[in-house]
C-alpha cells in the first residue's frame, strides 16, 4: 500500500475503505466494524458535531475506554479540522478538569456509567468550573446524558445522517491541511507535570505508517491493542497503524493479561503491543495455563525501556519477533526503530536506527554532537518533531532549539547508527563523580533467579552525592532478602553502582500508562531512609572481612 505522504484523516481513511471496505477495521466483543461502516460512522459524527457548531480549531475532549466509539472519534474530530485532546479514563476530576480546562475544550464525549469508571459523575462535579464546554456527548445511556443537558453518542450520530448531501460541510472537511493540528495529547506526567503535546494529521499518519513498514503490515493483520488509546501507543501506533494498511484492531477495554491472550486465540491475532510490564504478566499466565498463540508474528514493546530477557522470552517461549520503537509523544512519537530483519542481538540490545526522515545526534550537555561509542543526551529533528506545547511557548522554545528535539533521553550511537537507550537524563545518579545509568543496573539484576521486576534510582548521600538504591519485587511465592541482592551485585559490577539500598516491594507507583513514575518512588526511599526503616546494607564479604 503505497504511503500518500500528503493524506488528511479523512483522504486516509477513505482510499482504505474503498480498498478494503468489508475488512474488519475493530474487533471487539461481539462488534465487528468493517472500514466502510467506519469511515460512514465517521463522517455522520463529524457531520453531528459540525452541525452543534464545533469548527476547524475547535478542541474536542474524549474520555473513555478503549471502545469503539473511542476509534470513531479519533477519525471524526479531524475531519473538520478540530483537535482531538484525549482524557485518560483513569484519571479522577481534577486531573480531568485540568486537561478539559487548560485544552479550551468545546465539546467532551465520554462514556456511561459502567462499574468503577463514573465519568458522567465526575463531570457533572467539574462542569461549571469548564467555562468554555458547551456540548457533553454521552455513548450509551440517554438519562446520563440528559442530567449532562446533553446528547448520545446514537442521537449525535443520527444528526450527522445526510452528511454527503450538505455542500458547505464537503467544502470544509476536503479543504482540511495535513499539516493542522489535530490532536493535543497531555503528557502521563511521569515527572509530575502534564504538558499538552500538538501533533498534526501528517506527523500522526507518516509516524504511524513508517512504523507499520517496519513491522511489514497487511490487511489480513489483526492487532490486540492492550495499551490505552489516550497514549500514542494507543492512538498512533496502533489505531492509525492499522488502518494504513487494512488491518485490524482488537482493543481491550482496559488491559488484562487474561483478556489479551484470550483475544489473540479467539480472532487469530497476528500481532500484539505493549510496555514490558504487560508482556511480563502476559508471559507469566502464558507459562501456567495453556493458550494457542501460535497465530502471533510480531508487535511492538515500547513506552518504558524494553529489558533484553523479556525480549528474548517473548520470542523464544510465545513465538512473537518483536520490534522495539523508541520515542516520545513530542517526537509523533516514534523516532528510532529495530527492525524483524536485524540481529537477534540488535534487537534485544538496541532501540535500532532513526525512521525514516528522521535525524537523530547523541549531544553533550552545550549541545555539542559527540563520536560513536560515548553517551550523551539524544536529539532528533525532522517531521515528527512537535508543534509545540500548547499555551506554553517558553518550555516549547527550551524544548525544541534550532529544529532540534531535545528529549532528556540518554543514549550512544554506534558507527551504523544504532542506538543504545541509556535512561532518562534525569535519572542519571552520579556517585561521587561517577555516572551510573540505572537501566544497566535493572538490566543486571533481573537475572537474579529470585526478582520478577526491579527499578533502580538515586538517593542522597552524605559522603558520595548519591548512591544506587534498589526497589525490587520478588517472583510470586518467592522470600527475597535485600542481602541477596546486594551479594548478588557485588564484584560483578562496579562498586558504584552496587546498590546501598535495598527495598522489596510488592508494587511500583506507576502512571496509568504503565510507567514507573521514579520521582514518587524516591520520595517513598528517602522517607523510609529518614525514618530510618531502610538501612544500608554492606555486601556480605566486606562483613567478614571486617570482623
Amino acid at each position: 500500500m503505497p504511503y500518500r505522504a500528503r493524506e488528511n484523516f479523512r483522504q486516509m481513511l477513505g482510499r482504505i475503505a474503498e480498498k478494503f471496505p468489508d475488512n474488519p477495521a475493530v474487533l471487539f466483543e461481539d462488534e465487528v466494524i468493517t472500514y466502510s461502516e467506519l469511515f460512514e460512522m465517521a463522517n455522520r459524527l463529524a457531520y453531528g458535531l459540525y452541525k452543534l457548531g464545533v469548527r476547524k480549531g475547535d478542541k474536542v475532549s474524549l474520555w473513555m475506554q478503549n471502545l469503539p466509539e473511542w476509534v470513531v472519534t479519533w477519525w471524526s474530530v479531524p475531519m473538520l479540522g478540530a483537535v482531538l485532546v484525549p482524557v485518560d479514563h483513569w484519571y479522577k476530576t481534577v486531573e480531568a478538569e485540568h486537561i478539559i480546562g487548560h485544552s479550551d475544550s468545546k465539546a467532551i464525549i465520554t462514556y456511561k456509567t459502567v462499574g468503577k469508571w463514573k465519568f458522567v459523575e465526575m463531570l457533572k462535579e467539574i462542569k461549571p468550573k469548564l467555562s468554555k464546554l458547551e456540548h457533553v456527548i454521552v455513548a450509551g445511556d440517554e438519562d446520563e446524558a440528559k442530567a449532562l443537558d446533553g446528547l448520545t453518542f446514537e442521537e449525535l450520530l443520527e444528526l450527522g445522517k445526510g452528511w454527503e448531501k450538505d455542500e458547505e460541510f464537503l467544502g470544509l472537511v476536503n479543504s482540511v491541511d495535513p499539516d493542522d493540528v489535530c490532536l493535543i495529547l497531555y503528557t502521563s506526567g511521569t515527572t509530575g507535570v502534564p504538558k499538552g503535546v500538538m501533533l498534526s494529521q501528517y506527523q500522526i499518519i507518516k509516524n504511524a505508517y513508517d512504523q507499520g513498514e517496519n513491522l511489514k503490515v497487511a490487511d489480513r493483520d489483526k492487532l490486540v491493542v492492550p495499551v490505552p488509546f489516550s497514549h500514542c501507543f494507543g492512538c498512533v501506533m496502533s489505531i492509525t497503524l492499522m488502518a494504513c494498511f487494512g488491518g485490524a484492531i482488537a482493543p481491550l477495554l482496559v488491559f488484562n493479561e487474561r483478556d489479551a491472550l484470550e483475544t489473540i486465540q479467539r480472532y487469530g491475532c497476528t500481532m500484539i503491543h505493549g510496555t514490558p510490564t504487560m508482556f511480563v504478566r502476559e508471559l507469566r499466565l502464558f507459562r501456567m495455563e495453556n493458550y494457542n498463540v501460535s497465530s502471533l508474528r510480531t508487535g511492538i514493546m515500547a513506552g518504558a525501556p524494553c529489558p533484553e530477557d523479556l525480549m528474548r522470552a517473548v520470542l523464544n517461549e510465545m513465538g512473537c519477533n518483536l520490534c522495539i520503537t523508541y520515542g516520545l509523544t513530542e517526537a509523533s512519537p516514534g523516532i528510532t526503530m529495530t527492525s524483524l530483519d536485524d540481529s537477534i542481538e540488535d534487537r534485544v540490545k538496541t532501540v535500532g536506527k532513526p525512521l525514516p526522515d528522521i535525524e537523530v545526534k547523541i549531544v553533550d550537555d552545550n549541545g555539542r554532537e559527540l563520536p560513536p561509542g560515548k553517551v550523551g543526551e539524544i536529539i532528533c529533528r525532522g517531521y515528527n518533531v512537535m508543534k509545540g506545547y500548547y499555551k506554553m511557548p517558553e518550555l516549547t522554545a527550551k524544548t525544541i532549539k534550532n529544529g532540534w528535539l531535545y528529549t532528556g533521553d540518554l543514549g550512544v550511537m554506534d558507527e551504523r547508527g544504532y542506538i543504545t537507550f541509556k535512561g532518562r537524563k534525569k535519572e542519571l545518579v552520579i556517585v561521587g563523580g561517577f555516572n551510573v545509568y540505572p537501566i544497566e543496573i535493572e538490566t543486571f539484576i533481573r537475572q537474579f533467579e529470585k526478582v520478577q521486576d526491579v527499578a533502580i534510582v538515586g538517593v542522597p548521600d552524605g559522603d558520595l552525592g548519591e548512591v544506587v538504591a534498589a526497589a525490587v519485587i520478588p517472583k510470586d511465592g518467592v522470600k527475597l532478602d535485600p542481602q541477596e541482592i546486594v551479594d548478588f551485585c557485588y564484584g560483578k559490577i562496579a562498586s558504584a553502582k552496587v546498590p546501598r539500598y535495598v527495598y522489596v516491594t510488592d508494587r511500583f507507583p506507576v502512571s496509568g500508562r504503565g510507567k514507573v513514575q521514579k520521582f514518587k518512588l524516591v520520595e517513598e526511599l528517602k522517607r523510609l531512609i529518614e525514618d530510618g526503616k531502610l538501612k544500608k546494607i554492606v555486601p556480605s564479604v566486606l562483613k567478614e572481612k571486617a570482623q
